[in-house]
């Protein structure tokens, strides 16, 4: 398994640890419950150096970002980030990723672990002349500060007001002699930052933080996190078998343009998929998971992608695709577990909205 430069860090303070996509990280710290209620009421971090990063640049990098992946590069600005997707021909999520501008014609996207080398093949596939790809992971690190605390936690440990930073911007500081990016982005549904700086200098900024008041946090609050943000996780909600019309994601993507899989979305956009990502609740703690099949009258009209208890809400939520047409007017449906059938209904997402409070 790949090690972060916060491995030794994370095992010295005891933290559960686990394989994640092939990289050795915690799972939790002091509990999920604990570490959930940290990052919605003052402020969490998180070892995330297994998220692949890269710099594309050359003179014409904003044009094949563009063309390439659903994100219109040559419309930022520097000091921008934007979310977006890499699809293939038939419009298939191929990963799911941001990018930054950082200065002119240089780019990072930021792309998941599981995809990290499919994602490099599939630009290198594309790459024209004069533009260079490269694969800056091993020698940088990237640290998640996530809650409403999260400003004043990060204005101590980096000696920078970042408060008025705007929600996806970032900035570059000088942080021991070194350059930290940061950027006001994040997985929690909470204020948020996420920082990208050298690697031998994560650990003394993961001490740093926790000595300003911010609590560890693994993978599993991360999970728990997201999920009641809405948010969709690649390999579960998005796959090459989804499309950003069944799995809801339109709202990101400008059809007017051109980029790899446009003509076939623009086909999807105007049909009914087969099966839509469908948000659901299930009253009290028992929690689908991830294949577990929703039924009608025993019949399957289709499967659990995501599925927890909801600390914050006290109930239990999840996504699941489904057959629309088997629908019909109802708005509850069954989830098998292997067990038994659990009782769903639809609701609407994000499942949960930060708290509109004054931050810091």
């Amino acid at each position: 398994m790949k090690r972060t430069p916060i491995a030794q860090v994370h095992e010295e303070a005891g933290a559960r640890m686990v394989d994640f996509s092939g990289w050795y990280l915690p799972v939790q710290y002091s509990g999920i419950l604990a570490e959930h209620a940290a990052v919605r009421e003052g402020c969490g971090i998180f070892d995330t150096c297994h998220m692949g990063r890269l710099v594309i640049q050359g003179e014409k990098a904003a044009a094949f970002i563009s063309s390439t992946l659903t994100v219109d590069a040559q419309a930022m600005q520097d000091g921008q980030c934007r979310y977006g997707f890499m699809l293939n021909e038939n419009a298939g999520i191929i990963d799911d990723l941001i990018v930054y501008r950082r200065a002119g014609d240089r780019f990072m996207v930021v792309v998941n672990s599981a995809t990290h080398d499919k994602d490099i093949s599939h630009l290198k596939s594309r790459l024209p002349a004069g533009i260079t790809i490269e694969d800056i992971g091993p020698a940088t690190a990237k640290i998640d500060v996530q809650g409403p605390s999260s400003p004043h936690i990060i204005g101590h440990a980096l000696n920078k007001d970042l408060s008025e930073l705007r929600y996806f911007r970032f900035t570059t500081l000088d942080h021991d002699g070194q350059p930290a990016t940061v950027s006001r982005t994040g997985y929690t549904g909470e204020t948020g930052f996420e920082i990208y700086l050298p690697a031998e200098k994560a650990a003394s900024l993961w001490s740093d933080l926790i000595d300003a008041g911010a609590l560890p946090c693994g993978l599993g609050a991360r999970d728990t996190l997201r999920l009641e943000a809405g948010l969709p996780l690649y390999g579960h909600e998005l796959t090459e078998e989804a499309d950003p019309v069944a799995a809801g994601m339109m709202r990101y993507i400008d059809l007017s343009r051109d980029f790899l899989g446009a003509d076939a979305l623009r086909v999807k956009a105007g049909t009914v998929p087969s099966h839509k990502l469908t948000p659901f609740r299930i009253e009290g703690r028992q929690a689908a998971r991830h294949g577990n099949r929703a039924v009608i009258n025993g019949e399957e009209i289709g499967w659990v992608t995501s599925g927890s208890f909801a600390p914050t809400l006290g109930y239990s939520i999840g996504f699941a695709y489904i057959d629309p047409s088997r629908l019909g007017n109802t708005e509850t449906f069954g989830i098998d577990n292997g067990r038994k059938i659990l009782n769903a209904s639809i609701t609407q997402s994000p499942f949960y909205r930060k708290k509109r409070k004054a931050e810091g």
